[in-house]
């Protein structure tokens, strides 16, 4: 970008700021533009909403706030329009709406929200509410009492177990954890290239960060750990055994001169791209050019340079922070 005093190409600068959001003090890595010769600083429209999206993602994490897309999908699993839901939760007419293009709920009605989430505790607001005289409480009456009965199954409860709870932290780059995209995104990196368990591991690190550092989310939800080969999915082994058994992969085996055995992944199934935007899209395929004719230990070696690595490497149990996406050298 070039400076408005002197023309002159600006560079980017980093640095940890505290910003106040709703009487609060939070610390967020700041992002300008720095002209050098006037040591001025601009912050135009894309790092505007990088930084406020940073504090933003904070207060819902702290006070464990649903997303826009999460409220929208509560009221979706009843079948219900966005006037009767706020009805049901004695809300404003257009309240629920404008929670879900984005207005911050308070603290109160974010309990509502996640309360409504379960089925038993909508059917008791449902009783309380006036929409008894509505000709839709009965189609919306069995739709939640369906959705009661539902049990979890237990492919679901190992999946709960290995690839993290339902649940948007600075540890999934504040996106639920979707296991349908993580095996889509495999595939995706396998799919017409010959791919290491190591190197596998290394691309899906690098596109959920690189998403996160561009759109202020990872693609997949799911949480790295940094082991000494660096940054991998926690509970990687039992993930892409998952895979293996749903025969969605097939596994090969190489011994190698140092003893060694390394593992190479082949899809059994084709990759399916509606799953996510034209965005993640771009980062993914971005990544696998970035890689693919990268050797498995220089890709070892280029995650080591990253500080989301290098300052976490003491902790192996702690899930990285995907605030160092901001950090990221490769892309």
């Amino acid at each position: 970008m070039l400076s408005p005093i002197t023309g002159k190409e600006m560079e980017v600068k980093k640095e940890w700021r505290k910003m106040d959001y709703r009487k609060e003090t939070f610390n967020i890595l700041f992002h300008s533009w720095y002209c050098v010769d006037s040591k001025e600083e601009f912050e135009d429209e894309a790092f505007a909403e990088l930084n406020y999206n940073q504090v933003v993602n904070q207060y819902r994490e702290k006070y464990n706030i649903p997303f826009p897309e999460d409220i929208k999908n509560i009221r979706e699993q009843y079948n219900l329009p966005a006037i009767r839901m706020a009805h049901v939760l004695g809300f404003g007419d257009n309240t629920y709406r404008q929670y879900e293009t984005g207005e911050m709920p308070t603290q109160a009605n974010a309990r509502l929200i996640q309360m409504a989430a379960d089925p038993n505790k909508f059917l008791e607001m449902l009783h309380l509410s006036d929409l008894q005289d509505d000709k839709q409480y009965a189609k919306v009456k069995s739709n939640a009492e369906k959705l009661s009965k539902q049990q979890v199954s237990n492919y679901e409860l190992i999946l709960g177990r290995f690839f993290g709870e339902k649940l948007r932290d600075r540890f999934t780059g504040f996106s639920l954890p979707d296991f349908t995209k993580f095996k889509e995104m495999v595939l995706f990196f396998i799919t017409d290239h010959d791919v290491w368990k190591t190197k596998l591991n290394k691309m899906l690190f690098y596109a959920d960060f690189a998403n996160y550092k561009y759109h202020h989310r990872s693609i997949s939800g799911a949480r790295y750990c940094p082991i000494d080969m660096g940054p991998v999915p926690d509970n990687f082994n039992t993930l892409f055994e998952i895979l293996v058994n749903e025969k969605v992969l097939d596994i090969s085996y190489q011994i190698f001169s140092d003893g060694g055995v390394g593992e190479k992944y082949s899809p059994l199934k084709s990759f399916d791209e509606s799953l996510f935007t034209p965005d993640e899209l771009e980062i993914m395929r971005n990544v696998k050019e970035r890689l693919k004719n990268i050797s498995t230990q220089n890709v070892i070696e280029l995650s080591h340079q990253e500080k989301a690595w290098s300052e976490n490497r003491t902790n192996k149990s702690q899930p990285i922070d995907y605030t160092y996406a901001y950090e990221l050298s490769l892309l």
